[in-house]
C-alpha cells in the first residue's frame, strides 16, 4: 500500500494540515457565536453561507485552475482562506462573518479540486482504491483531530484563530514543494436532477437528506454542545467522536450494503438515524453512554451518503458512473445549504435539542420513502450490485477517483 500512496504523500500532508485547521475553524465559529449570545438562526445563516460558497466554488473554480494552474490556485486559495480565518478575530459583525464563511467555502472547494485532481493524476486502475481510502481516512482523521484544538480556545482571545491560520498556511508547503508534474483537471459532467431521479429516486432522496444532516451537524453541533453546557473540553470530545464515527462505520455498513438489498440497508440506517436522534435529544448530559451514542450517530449520519450513492450506481450504466457521482455531490452540497437554516429554526423554537429533532424528522422521512420505494420496485439481486466504494462529500472532481472511474484530459464544469 505504501508504494501506491508514495507519489501522493505531499498531497496527503497538505490535506492533513488543511483539515486540522478547517475542522477546528468550523467548530470554533459556532462556539464563538453561541458564547456571544448570537441566535441559532444567525448561526444557521453563517453555516449556510459556507456551504453556499462550497457549492459555487465546486461549479466555478475549475475556470481559475484551468487558467492559472493547480499550484498557483492552491497557493492563492489557501492564503485567502488563512487570511479569512483571521478576519473572524477582527470583528464580531454578523454580515462580515457571513461574507467570510462564504469566501472560505469558495476557497475550500477550489482547494479540494486541486487536491483531488492531483490524486486522480497519480492514481492507476490498481492503486485508485487505495489512494481513495487513504485520502478519506486522512480527511476525516485530521478533521476529527482538529477538534482538540478547541482546548486552546480562550473566550475573546484571537489565539486559536491564529493557530488555525498557521495550520492553513502550512498546508501550502508540501504541495508547493512537490516535484511531481501538475495534473490536468479530469473531465466531469453531471446528470441532471431528472435523470438522477429516474435512475434512483431513493438514492437521490437519500443523498439530499445526507447533505441536509451533515450541513446542520457541521454548523450547529458545536452550538448544541455549548448550549447544553458541555464546556470547551467536552465540546471538543463531542465533535471529535461525532466526526470519527463517520470513519469507523462507513466500511462495515458498506459491507452490509454489498451483501443485502441496499434499500433494506438504507431503510435501516435511516430508521437508526431517527432512533439515535431521539436518544441524543433525551440524553444530552455528556456521559459515556451519550458519547457512545454520539459515535454511532456520527457513523450513521455520514454513512447515508456513500450507501445511497452506491445504490444509485447500481442503476446507472458504467460509463455514466462518474457523471452520476458528480451530480450527487452537487445535490448533496445544495442540501447542505438548506440544512443549517431549517435546523436553526427548530433550535430557536425547541432549544439546543431542536438539532436532533431535525435529524430525527429527516431519518423518519428517509425510512418511510425507502419503504415505499421497496414496495414499487423489485430488488436488484445482491450479486448484481456494484461493490460499495465510499466517496467524500467534497466536489465533483473526486468522482473519477472512484475505482470505476477513469480521469479524462480536459477540464469541464460539473
Amino acid at each position: 500500500m505504501l508504494t501506491a500512496i508514495r507519489p501522493v504523500l505531499p498531497v496527503l500532508f497538505s490535506v492533513a494540515f488543511m483539515m486540522l485547521g478547517n475542522g477546528a475553524l468550523g467548530t470554533l465559529i459556532g462556539l464563538r457565536m453561541a458564547n456571544t449570545g448570537a441566535s441559532s438562526i444567525a448561526i444557521g445563516f453563517v453555516s449556510a453561507a459556507f456551504f453556499a460558497g462550497l457549492t459555487l466554488g465546486s461549479l466555478q473554480c475549475f475556470r481559475f485552475i484551468a487558467r492559472a494552474g493547480h499550484i498557483r490556485v492552491f497557493a492563492a486559495l489557501a492564503s485567502i482562506y488563512s487570511a479569512a480565518s483571521l478576519g473572524h478575530a477582527l470583528t464580531p459583525d454578523l454580515l462580515i462573518w457571513v461574507a467570510l464563511r462564504f469566501i472560505e467555502g469558495v476557497c475550500l472547494a477550489g482547494i479540494y479540486m486541486c487536491i483531488e485532481s492531483w490524486l486522480n493524476e497519480q492514481a492507476t486502475n490498481e492503486s485508485r482504491g487505495q489512494i481513495l481510502s487513504t485520502y478519506m481516512i486522512t480527511l476525516f482523521t485530521a478533521m476529527a483531530a482538529g477538534q482538540q484544538l478547541l482546548n486552546f480556545n480562550v473566550l475573546g482571545s484571537p489565539v486559536l484563530f491564529m493557530i488555525i491560520s498557521v495550520l492553513l498556511s502550512l498546508s501550502l508547503v508540501p504541495l508547493c514543494l512537490t516535484r511531481a508534474a501538475p495534473p490536468v483537471l479530469p473531465h466531469v459532467t453531471s446528470f441532471s436532477l431528472r435523470a438522477l431521479y429516474q435512475a434512483s429516486p431513493l438514492g437521490l432522496a437519500g443523498v439530499a437528506i445526507s447533505g441536509a444532516v451533515s450541513g446542520a451537524l457541521y454548523g450547529l453541533a458545536p452550538v448544541f454542545a455549548a448550549q447544553s453546557g458541555f464546556g470547551m473540553s467536552g465540546t471538543a470530545a463531542f465533535m471529535t467522536i461525532l466526526i470519527a464515527g463517520g470513519v469507523v462505520l462507513q466500511w462495515p455498513l458498506g459491507w452490509l450494503s454489498d451483501a443485502f438489498d441496499r434499500r433494506t440497508i438504507i431503510i435501516g440506517v435511516s430508521a437508526a438515524l431517527g432512533v439515535l436522534s431521539v436518544a441524543m435529544w433525551l440524553l444530552p448530559d455528556g456521559n459515556w453512554l451519550f458519547l457512545g451514542i454520539t459515535l454511532l450517530f456520527g457513523g450513521i449520519s455520514f454513512s447515508i451518503y456513500p450507501i445511497c450513492l452506491a445504490h444509485t450506481n447500481d442503476h446507472v450504466a458504467k460509463q455514466d458512473l462518474v457523471a452520476a457521482s458528480g451530480g450527487m455531490i452537487l445535490i448533496n452540497s445544495v442540501a447542505a445549504i438548506i440544512g443549517p437554516l431549517v435546523a436553526s429554526v427548530l433550535m430557536a423554537r425547541l432549544g439546543p435539542a431542536g438539532l436532533f429533532a431535525f435529524t430525527a424528522l429527516l431519518g423518519a422521512a428517509a425510512a418511510a420513502f425507502g419503504v415505499w420505494r421497496a414496495s414499487v420496485r423489485p430488488p436488484l439481486p445482491a450479486d448484481e450490485q456494484a461493490a460499495f466504494r465510499p466517496l467524500p462529500q467534497t466536489t465533483p472532481v473526486v468522482a473519477p477517483l472512484h475505482p470505476e472511474g477513469e480521469p479524462e484530459s480536459e477540464a469541464h464544469p460539473a
